[in-house]
């Protein structure tokens, strides 16, 4: 499997978004130079790392000390300089308003899908990586109850294919299932 150049340096400690779900979450939310963005569930902080490499600004809230400390840790080995992570809960709610983006990398990410509202400036976009269907049910739910609109939800699954002279063919194994990501917008 192709491996990304730029989080091959990063260290795992918890769980992480992989690149194919974060060129995903990249692509459909518009995130740019300019954006102004807001992570929750940041573990070694992959995706926040990922989206400090091509926005503006972001703040990801860590409830996990030890996580924050890795995705720290990380943060100065990809040489981001525009993300500040916060050890605090999103479920308590997000200080940040009038944002572009929130992600959600939470087991109860619909307890947060209406601060997220609450933050973000009209049109922005909600993003809930969420790996069981019983977590985008909930999600979707809540995201209905916030006011969000136009919901969808996604699922990328990668499969690499073996090329030889003898023939193509898939190759036996592939990125499948990691999460679902749920894209609202405000």
């Amino acid at each position: 499997m192709l491996t990304s150049p730029f989080l091959s340096k990063l260290k795992r400690g918890p769980q992480v978004v992989l690149p194919k779900d974060i060129g995903m979450i990249l692509a459909y939310s518009g995130v740019g130079k300019n954006s102004v963005c807001v992570d929750a569930g940041t573990g070694s902080g992959w995706l926040a790392i990922s989206l400090a490499n091509v926005a503006k600004k972001v703040t990801s809230y860590e409830v996990r000390e030890e996580f924050a400390d890795i995705a720290q840790k990380n943060a100065k080995r990809a040489g981001v300089e525009n993300l500040e992570i916060k050890a605090k809960s999103v479920l308590e709610g997000i200080e940040e308003k009038e944002v572009d983006l929130v992600t959600l990398d939470l087991a109860n990410s619909d307890g947060a899908a209406a601060h997220a509202h609450g933050a973000l400036k009209k049109g922005g976009v909600l993003v809930g990586y969420l790996p069981h269907v019983e977590q985008v049910r909930r999600f979707v739910e809540a995201c209905n109850k916030a006011g969000f609109s136009e919901i969808s939800t996604v699922e990328s699954i990668v499969r690499e294919y073996l090329v030889r002279e003898a023939g193509m063919r898939p190759e036996n194994t592939g990125l499948t299932h990691t999460a679902y990501l749920v894209f609202a917008k405000k």
